[in-house]
Order: structure tokens, then C-alpha cells, then sequence
């Protein structure tokens, strides 16, 4: 077969009896008592869970949700025995760079689809056609439409691998990747690999902490160690409870809407850059996206398996030595200093600070992020 042969259509199309059955499991949720504090220190808040998904039984559209997805060309292939699901958005523009996109967890391809238009097509976002991207955009295997794994193996090398495969079988020759959350893993692992046509990378989320932490510090290397003890010790339940037990989490999120709602409320609430709720900067539409792609395509236990099969993975990243841009989000967790950064990655082509964003960037501020890329990679157009 040829490549393009191996290459297969894919339409969204969910059941009307599955939304059905999911109003009936949201309309009988068993509530727990309220939380004994007054903020989210002991998770996700009752009475704003009961608000979240009281509107996705009563208000939230699912056909408006299936018909976003469906604007953009959507394919399947098999690599390495999975088939994986993509978005491919080719600009009309020539010259245009091709641009793997990866998400993270509880992120999807659902947190890239604002970012398609002004990157395939800039001049209608009021940049300019020379910063035009072909996009890229796979779902993780065991999220969203690509298939789950039956058998152990799938860490960060073996997509990165399965990612070079996917641009070689579309005929890219030159590309760039970009990645936050898991999706800067595997885009780090591409970029230790170095496979034939990557030309770079954009990050992020950085893995560049220092194999050993020095014992004097400058206040930005303390910060990131406060923010890393952050991530890893209050903030850090879900991950480590998908890095230990997957199978049970996902075994409990199976049969809840409502807890998978909470599962990855909790944590848009908790890494956004809000001003109290994670709906100052996400709609909830765009929360629910994201929500209900993990709940229709039953994925919660095959998507946390992430964290077991890479759970030796540290924030001490390799370092690189192709072109790496970055840009920082001010309410990250960690936020890394540019010190570690620049001696992680020794050619730093960009380096970038925004002015407000957390760590669902292209959730949070896909504007941002989108003049981010352009300008990051924009040095590897010659």
C-alpha cells in the first residue's frame, strides 16, 4: 500500500442513545457532602461541580460540540499497530511550514482547534501569509479517537517515534513540532531523536530543571523549585494516583460523567491563570469540550496510563542541541527560570515571556501562543 493509501477519512458521529444515556447517569449523580473549607485546597468544590454539570445535562449543545470537530479534515492511520487519529489542516499558502501539534493531559486535540485558522491562514488573523503552518494535530494514543493500547510500551519515545512516522507518511520532508503538558515530553523526545526533517521545536512547558539542584539559588531558580514542590505535592494527586493505580481511576470515571467531569475540572481550576474559577478564563463550552471528549470516547483509564508508563520521567529534561524555542507562561506550575532553559537547550533560537497564561495555553491564550509559534519558528523558514 501507499502511504497516502494507509491514510483513511474519519467523521465524529456520537450516538443520539449515548447522549441520552449520559443525561440519565448526569441527572441520577450521587452527590458528595460539601468540602469543610471555604477555597479548593481539598479538590473541586461542590456547588460549582453541581453548576458545571447541571449546564452539561440542560445547556450544553453536544451536536455544536461534534460539528466543530467535524469543520476540520480528520484521518486515521495505523503506526506501530495503532491506529492513531488526526487533524490535518493544509494552508492555502505557499511555502506554508508543516507543524505537529501535540496535546498533554487532560488536554486533547480540542485545546488546538482555535489555534488552526490563525496559523493555516494568518492574514485573515491579521498576520502576515509568510508565517503560514500546515497543522498537524494527533490525538495521544488511548485519547480522544485513537486507539488504545492493549499492551505496555507507549512512553514518550515510542510517540515521538510514531510521530516522525505520521509526517514522513503525509510527505513532509522539512517540519517543525510544538508541545505543552505531555505534549512537550514527546515534542522533547522528538527533539533528543532528531529524526529526518525536524527542523525544531516550540515548547510550552520546559523540561530543564538541573539533574541536581544547586544549594544557592537566584529568587527565579527558587520559584521553580517552589512551583515544582507545588505541582508534585498539592497539586499533584491525580498525577500520581494515574501513575500508580490508572486502571482504578479509570475504572471510577467509567462509570461517572460527573467524576470525570470533577476529575479534569479540578485541574483546569487549579493550572489556569484565574482569578478565583477556571471560568474567569475558559467558557464553560470550552471546559465541556474537552470533558466530553474523554467521557464518549471512554478513554479516562487509557489516557492516565500515560503517567504509569512514563513515571520515571523527571522535569530534568535532556539536553538539546537542535533549535528550540520557548515561550513562559507567568502562572505556569513550574515556571522555570531562563538560566536553566538556556543551559538545557544550547541553541535557543527564541525565548519568549508572556504577560498572562497558565498551563493550558492554547486553552487559556491561544492568541498569545499563536504569535509565540510564529515568531519562535520563524527563523527556520531559511
Amino acid at each position: 500500500m501507499t502511504a497516502p493509501a494507509l491514510v483513511r477519512p474519519f467523521t465524529v458521529s456520537i450516538p443520539d442513545p449515548e447522549i441520552d444515556e449520559l443525561k440519565r447517569r448526569l441527572a441520577r449523580t450521587r452527590w458528595p457532602d460539601p468540602e469543610t473549607v471555604g477555597d479548593w485546597s481539598q479538590g473541586v468544590r461542590v456547588e460549582h461541580a453541581r453548576s458545571l454539570v447541571g449546564y452539561w445535562e440542560h445547556g450544553y449543545d453536544f451536536r455544536r460540540f461534534e460539528s466543530r470537530l467535524n469543520r476540520f479534515p480528520q484521518f486515521l492511520t495505523e503506526i506501530d499497530g495503532l491506529d492513531i487519529h488526526f487533524i490535518h489542516v493544509r494552508s492555502r499558502n505557499p511555502g506554508a511550514m508543516p507543524l505537529l501539534l501535540t496535546h498533554g493531559w487532560p488536554g486533547s486535540i480540542v485545546e488546538f482547534l482555535n489555534l488552526i485558522g490563525p496559523l493555516t491562514d494568518p492574514v485573515v488573523f491579521g498576520g502576515d501569509a509568510a508565517d503560514s503552518f500546515d497543522v498537524v494535530i494527533p490525538s495521544l494514543p488511548g485519547f480522544g479517537f485513537s486507539r488504545k493500547p492493549t499492551e505496555t510500551g507507549w512512553d514518550a519515545s515510542r510517540i515521538a517515534r510514531a510521530w516522525a512516522e505520521l509526517m514522513k507518511r503525509l510527505g513532509y520532508t522539512k517540519w517543525a513540532a510544538q508541545g505543552g503538558d505531555w505534549g512537550a515530553v514527546v515534542t522533547t523526545a522528538l527533539g533528543a531523536m532528531q529524526p529526518e526533517g525536524l527542523l525544531g521545536i516550540h515548547l510550552n512547558t520546559q523540561y530543564a530543571f538541573p539533574e541536581r539542584i544547586p544549594e544557592t539559588l537566584t529568587p527565579e531558580q527558587r520559584y521553580a523549585v517552589e512551583t515544582l514542590a507545588l505541582y508534585t505535592g498539592d497539586l499533584g494527586g491525580s498525577n500520581h494516583l494515574q501513575g500508580t493505580k490508572p486502571e482504578t481511576v479509570g475504572f471510577a470515571l467509567a462509570d461517572s460523567p460527573a467524576g470525570q467531569a470533577a476529575w479534569i475540572y479540578e485541574k483546569f481550576q487549579s493550572k489556569t491563570d484565574n482569578h478565583g474559577l477556571a471560568e474567569d478564563v475558559l467558557s464553560r463550552d470550552d471546559i465541556l469540550d474537552a470533558i466530553s471528549l474523554y467521557w464518549f470516547t471512554n478513554s479516562a483509564a487509557s489516557s492516565g496510563r500515560i503517567y504509569w508508563e512514563n513515571k520515571t520521567a523527571t522535569f530534568a529534561g535532556p539536553e538539546l542541541t537542535l533549535p528550540v524555542a520557548v515561550t513562559v507562561f507567568p502562572k505556569d506550575i513550574p515556571r522555570l527560570p531562563r538560566s536553566w532553559i538556556e543551559d538545557t537547550y544550547r541553541t535557543l533560537i527564541h525565548y519568549g515571556e508572556a504577560d498572562k497564561g497558565g498551563h493550558f495555553a492554547a486553552l487559556e491564550q491561544p492568541g498569545i501562543l499563536v504569535g509565540e509559534i510564529r515568531t519562535g519558528l520563524r527563523s527556520l523558514r531559511s
